[in-house]
């Protein structure tokens, strides 16, 4: 593979296009958010230039509803030889390429399962897909040539392919993916109108299991109608085991001795099943919790002066977690906070003053992660 596209640059599509970048693929980046676009093409992930002739591979990283008409599109134009996506749902997509006119045979679905706790571009990573399962789903009318290409492309972004089902990837998706963030989701809104002083004793229980509820709730609206049936299949099982324990845990306070202890039993045995159902998911190593500092930083109204600002931080090795950006339209220069964590900030505004940057006096404490 010579050349790409990639369609959407927020955590994946950028991350794809800076492993891609890496490997020495030539990308052009494509977004109708033109924030996220200038910011994927300041860290190096690619070109805003739109290529001069077909490319090898186009990578759609927008949402599943989008996928039938943007690939449409771009088949039209002539986009590109081959085309995937990255949507966490598989059948509706295939089903909506052919429904909006597309391509088939041109066309294989991906998932690469990886991801973060941040979205944007600013959280990819060139290293995000190493070591991690890339989900490809050819269907019956997709060319040999098309799963090659994405074969490759999951090679040249460290990931491992797994061929799955369109059918079999969705059922297994809403099991390990979709039905927990709505559980998360519903015991989060639990919190919602709770008394202050309930919310003051949280443990770190209630942030662990409520913290894929902070997704965005339009793509995962998304996500869930075009997955809606698999879903639902997870949660009657859920709520069948829900309702059981309901009735054990009334019954604890009960008088009768018996069925006090069948109900202490029942309560042991599904606590079991859940340390068992723990054990079988693969885990790895947390890294600590990080506090960022926002630095805020006068930025020039001129072409490229925020990537000139990105390169000189990368200079300090220092890895930018967010930015914001203030800017009227009417004034020379605005302000841009970088965040990077606080054990980094003093070498940040050493190399950002060395090279002619103006900083606020006092930077802004953020918070943790």
């Amino acid at each position: 593979m010579r050349t790409a596209v990639v369609v959407g640059t927020g955590l994946i599509g950028t991350s794809i296009a800076l492993a891609l970048s890496r490997r020495g693929v030539l990308v052009y980046l494509d977004d109708a958010d033109t924030t996220a676009a200038r910011t994927a093409e300041a860290l190096g992930a690619g070109s805003l230039e739109m290529p001069a002739g077909q490319v090898d591979l186009a990578v759609l990283a927008v949402p599943p509803a989008s996928i039938g008409t943007v690939l449409a599109r771009c088949q039209r134009d002539g986009l590109a030889h081959t085309y995937t996506d990255v949507a966490s749902v598989k059948v509706r997509p295939h089903e909506e390429v052919r429904a909006a006119g597309g391509d088939p045979s041109r066309y294989i679905g991906g998932h690469p399962l990886a991801g973060a706790e941040r979205s944007g571009p600013l959280a990819a990573r060139a290293d995000l897909f190493e070591g991690r399962p890339w989900v490809l789903t050819p269907s019956p009318l997709t060319d040999r040539s098309a799963l090659n290409r994405g074969l490759e492309l999951v090679s040249l972004c460290g990931g491992v392919p797994v061929l799955m089902d369109t059918d079999a990837h969705d059922r297994a998706v809403a099991l390990t993916s979709h039905a927990p963030h709505l559980v998360a989701s519903m015991m989060a809104a639990r919190l919602e109108h709770a008394e202050a002083e309930h919310i003051r004793v949280s443990g770190q229980g209630l942030r662990d299991v409520t913290r894929i509820a902070a997704g965005e709730p339009a793509l995962w609206s998304d996500i869930l109608t075009a997955n809606a049936d698999a879903v639902a299949d997870v949660l009657d099982g859920f709520a069948k085991d829900l309702e059981r324990l309901i009735a054990v845990l009334r019954a604890l306070p009960g008088t009768e001795s018996e069925a006090r202890r069948q109900a202490a039993a029942d309560l042991q045995e599904l606590l079991l099943r859940g340390n068992r159902g723990h054990a079988r998911v693969p885990h790895k190593q947390r890294s600590q919790p990080a506090e960022y500092v926002a630095i805020p930083v006068a930025i020039p109204d001129q072409p490229g002066a925020l990537a000139r600002l990105f390169s000189t931080v990368g200079e300090a090795g220092v890895n930018i977690e967010d930015v914001r950006i203030e800017h009227s339209l009417d004034q020379p220069s605005g302000l841009v906070e970088l965040l990077v964590e606080s054990t980094s900030v003093a070498g940040v505004r050493r190399v950002l003053d060395a090279n002619g940057w103006t900083m606020r006096e006092k930077p802004l404490l953020v918070g943790e992660a």
